[in-house]
């Protein structure tokens, strides 16, 4: 899929937040969000990483783990004092850890769970307030959900991951009745193969080696093709929502 460019400027005098920032989608989105023009707070664990991204890009870096919803409520205060009113939020963080249903580190599913359901739902809520009130002034306001084909395709032993994103998926939908009356564009952009660091922790050694061969068996998506979509996506007028879109290699079909 060929993703039409955006100018750079398209998003100048918007406030974005994007969660997962510190390395793969999340980073790319960040810098291209930043590059067309919006104001940009980059959220992620790994606070050495999100400092130097913060400084290369010009954004502003809030350390925090989203699945701690106290820190994230707090870290929305200090988005809105820094920045103003939030009015694109890129729920971008996630987890993929594979393993036989039957064997799998039952700590890996609480992850999954903590990181792709409830931690993305806590985000959504940290700053529902700012995107209904963007909307309701005429503005464009944007949640958007990273989700995955996973969450429509089957894969062995990616039951629970793809369960997570599955969630997210209908989340997405339920949502969109929700908040879409009341002009909050909530969207769900769902990658394929993609070169990120997702899976690299994965406990399990024979899932995680085919998964690098999944990705070495084709030419696989960067992580700045889901990021020009995601900027594509946002910077269409205030009517438009690109509700559900799909981003995979050629070859994956």
């Amino acid at each position: 899929m060929t993703t039409p460019a955006v100018s750079q400027g398209t998003l100048t005098g918007r406030v974005a937040v994007v969660t997962g920032a510190t390395s793969g989608i999340g980073g790319a989105t960040a810098r291209r969000l930043a590059a067309d023009g919006a104001a940009v707070a980059v959220v992620g664990r790994r606070e050495d990483r999100l400092k130097a991204l913060a400084t290369e890009i010009g954004a502003l870096a809030v350390p925090v783990d989203i699945t701690d919803s106290d820190a994230l409520a707090a870290a929305a205060g200090t988005v809105r004092a820094e920045l103003g009113g939030v009015d694109l939020v890129v729920a971008n963080a996630g987890v993929m850890l594979a393993a036989p249903f039957e064997s799998a580190d039952t700590r890996e599913w609480d992850q999954m769970i903590g990181t792709n359901v409830t931690g993305l739902l806590h985000t959504g809520r940290a700053f529902a307030d700012d995107l209904i009130a963007a909307a309701g002034d005429g503005r464009a306001a944007d949640l958007v959900h990273v989700g995955s084909v996973g969450g429509h395709l089957v894969f062995a032993d990616y039951a629970v991951y793809c369960a997570t994103k599955a969630a997210v998926a209908h989340l997405t939908r339920n949502l969109r009745a929700e908040l879409g009356p009341r002009r909050v564009r909530v969207k769900n952009v769902e990658p394929g193969f993609v070169g990120t660091e997702l899976g690299a922790g994965m406990s399990h050694d024979g899932n995680r080696e085919q998964l690098v061969q999944w990705r070495e068996s084709m030419e696989i998506l960067v992580p700045e093709d889901i990021a020009d979509a995601i900027a594509y996506a946002v910077a269409a007028p205030p009517r438009v929502n690109v509700a559900e879109l799909v981003v995979v290699p050629v070859e994956q079909g």
